[in-house]
């Protein structure tokens, strides 16, 4: 077993991220490893900043989300050393995945953003991803930021209404 508890969290994080096909997110993480009492949230804030520094996962902030994928190079280091956590672990790890494998991957898969284009007004981007791939993506031109961040709060809960209509209305023929 490892003697150092850090590197524990690291290889840990690895294999939650290994084991799940789309990015997890900060808090994502944070609920398994202080739900389970594993550790603070400022010594899982530090895995995650050396596991970054280091290249073994990275990160993409969207809209104050980060979330994090292993790289390679990430997953090369957790089938060097993943024998190092305990069976326990890897039980509760599985155990979190498989009860909360919907809910998570469908935290990450709907996307809003928005940034100020050159001209001055406001460009909402959305998504919805399934894994990696992107099913639908869409970007609005609005004039102001309030209506930008409107837009970004309905996405989520508007997404698959508009994936629908917009596949629907592409497919129907004008006949």
């Amino acid at each position: 077993m490892l003697s150092d508890p850090i590197t524990l969290y690291k290889l840990m994080i690895l294999y939650m991220l290994g084991h799940v096909n789309f990015p997890l997110t900060n808090a994502q993480l944070t609920d398994f490893f202080l739900g389970n009492e594993y550790t603070s949230y400022f010594t899982l804030q530090q895995a995650l900043n050396e596991l970054h520094e280091a290249g073994l996962i990275k990160v993409e902030t969207i809209h104050n989300v980060s979330r994090y994928e292993s790289t390679k190079e990430g997953e090369e280091t957790l089938s060097f050393f993943g024998k190092n956590i305990s069976q326990a672990i890897i039980e509760d790890i599985n155990t979190y995945l498989k009860e909360n494998k919907f809910r998570l991957r469908n935290e990450v898969g709907v996307i809003s953003d928005f940034y100020k284009s050159t001209n001055q007004d406001y460009v909402v981007h959305c998504e919805v991803r399934e894994g990696k791939s992107i099913l639908i993506g869409l970007d609005v031109s609005v004039p102001d930021k309030e209506q930008a961040e409107i837009m970004c709060g309905h996405w989520k809960e508007r997404s698959q209404e508009i994936y629908a209509y917009v596949m629907k209305a592409l497919m129907e023929s004008d006949s």
